[in-house]
């Protein structure tokens, strides 16, 4: 299902740029998702929650810091339900958490992460939270680049969704 009016948003944001550039993973890319773009645009910011919160079933979300924070916000506004932040480290000081907020063993928990690549991230804060007691299943994405998450997250048991795909973004461009 293509989500045209979020990809009309995030091309009028000017959230996906043409060039070279090196990606988080350490390859390259002849295009680029700017997330803090359309993270800091509240036209994508609110099409984003809406989006999301007709895919979500699950009573509880987390976020993956430090990108995906204002997209779990949002949505948890739209939504009226609670949410955690999953860090990719312990802090260092004051708490030492991980998760950040409250979870209680055995929630049902979706990992909302603003672009897939590799699905690293998300497998990441997807164990983090599992170590901590919740149930995980899946993760919602705005933006997946097709190169390898789903696979990536379904050897962990996760199931990756996305509101837009790279070949749906890139079209016609």
């Amino acid at each position: 299902m293509t989500n045209q009016a979020l990809i009309d948003a995030l091309r009028d944001a000017e959230a996906v740029q043409y060039g070279e550039f090196e990606l988080s993973h350490g390859g390259t890319s002849d295009y680029y998702v700017d997330k803090y773009l359309f993270e800091t645009d509240t036209h994508c910011l609110k099409l984003i929650a809406v989006a999301f919160a007709a895919e979500i079933n699950e009573p509880k979300l987390a976020g993956v810091a430090l990108g995906a924070v204002p997209l779990v916000a949002v949505t948890a506004v739209e939504t009226g339900r609670p949410y955690v932040i999953a860090r990719k480290r312990a802090k260092e000081y004051g708490t030492g958490n991980r998760i950040e907020g409250r979870l209680d063993e055995g929630e049902e928990v979706v990992v909302l992460e603003d672009i897939a690549t590799t699905g690293t991230s998300a497998v990441e804060a997807a164990e983090a939270l599992r170590e901590a007691g919740a149930v995980v299943n899946r993760v919602l994405v705005v933006v997946d680049r097709e190169e390898g998450a789903a696979e990536t997250l379904a050897e962990h048991e996760l199931e990756l969704d996305a509101l837009v795909t790279a070949s749906e973004l890139l079209a016609d461009q």
